[in-house]
Order: C-alpha cells, then sequence, then structure tokens
C-alpha cells in the first residue's frame, strides 16, 4: 500500500480505521530535512495510537513561513522520506492552504484521536482549537531538540559550501 496519499484519501483511510476502533494519531509540519528531532517526535507521536497521519505541507506554504530560500526538499522528495520511517503509518500531501479554516476542514474531516506536538510548540493554540473542535486531544509527545532544525542544518551547509569553494 502507498503510504504518500491525498487529503482525499486520507478521509476515506481514516474513516475505515475508526470504525474498527483505532486509535488515530496526527502530527504535520514541513520536514524539509529529516533530523533526528523530526525522528523523535514522528516516533513518540506514533506511540500514543494505532495510526500515525503526517500532515505534509505544500512548497508554496513552506516558503511562506521558512522564507524563499525553502523548501530545500520538494514537497514529493519529503513524502518519499518521510514514508521510508517505519513508523509512519500515512503522509498526506497537502495542498497550499491559507487560512485556518481549511486547516480546521481537513482536521475535522480526518478526526484524529489525538494531534501530536512538541513543547513550546509556536502553533499549540491552533492545535487546541482543532482538538477542541473535534473533541480530540492535543498531546506534547516530546521537547524540542534545540540543536536540531532545518535552518540549522542548512546554515551548516551553506557554510561548509563556501568554505570548500575560497578553500578547496
Amino acid at each position: 500500500m502507498n503510504k504518500v496519499i491525498s487529503i482525499q484519501k486520507s478521509v476515506q483511510i481514516a474513516k475505515k480505521l475508526r470504525s474498527h476502533g483505532k486509535t488515530i494519531v496526527l502530527a504535520g509540519g514541513c520536514f524539509d530535512i529529516i533530523h533526528a528531532g523530526h525522528v523523535i517526535f514522528l516516533n513518540k507521536a506514533k506511540q500514543r495510537g494505532d495510526v500515525l497521519f503526517v500532515l505534509l505541507e505544500s512548497d508554496e506554504k513552506v516558503k511562506r513561513i521558512k522564507g524563499d530560500n525553502r523548501p530545500i526538499n520538494n514537497q514529493q522528495d519529503r513524502a518519499i522520506v518521510l514514508s521510508a520511517i517505519s513508523y509512519v503509518d500515512f503522509v498526506v500531501m497537502l495542498t497550499n492552504s491559507k487560512t485556518d479554516s481549511e486547516y480546521d476542514g481537513i482536521i475535522t474531516k480526518i478526526h484524529p484521536s489525538i494531534i501530536a506536538t512538541t513543547a513550546n510548540d509556536p502553533n499549540v493554540g491552533h492545535k487546541k482549537r482543532q482538538a477542541k473542535l473535534i473533541n480530540g486531544e492535543v498531546a506534547y509527545v516530546s521537547k524540542r531538540v534545540s540543536d536540531q532544525s532545518t535552518s540549522r542544518i542548512a546554515g551548516l551547509t551553506k557554510v561548509e559550501a563556501l568554505w570548500k569553494k575560497f578553500i578547496g
């Protein structure tokens, strides 16, 4: 079975899973360059339920929230990497959502039992609001790994490239 799915397919699968009493956990993000923080977060999220759906932001959304030089990897490539992680059950390809109501519609249709997040997540307010819409739960599944971020890794990559260019 293909783990990379559309929003529409995720809704169908989630409905079937719920009818069989499965606990659906939802996690989301850009996942531009997979690092230890992502792996820990996704692993801990999966431990909270039976099935883990990962909402993967579109290239346009990543550019809008992270800057013009992002994403480093396009959505399809990011989906391939995420789908290779054994405890990720489904990767949901998001379109370029611009409003909270668009996200709310997706969350309402998938209707997870748990929305996973990290400690100090700047978007936790949105997640709590969404959980309330579906009578779900926001679960703090891991701490943020302070030295792990795509921005930091990409910054190091740029420095290394410059170093090689000038030093050889």
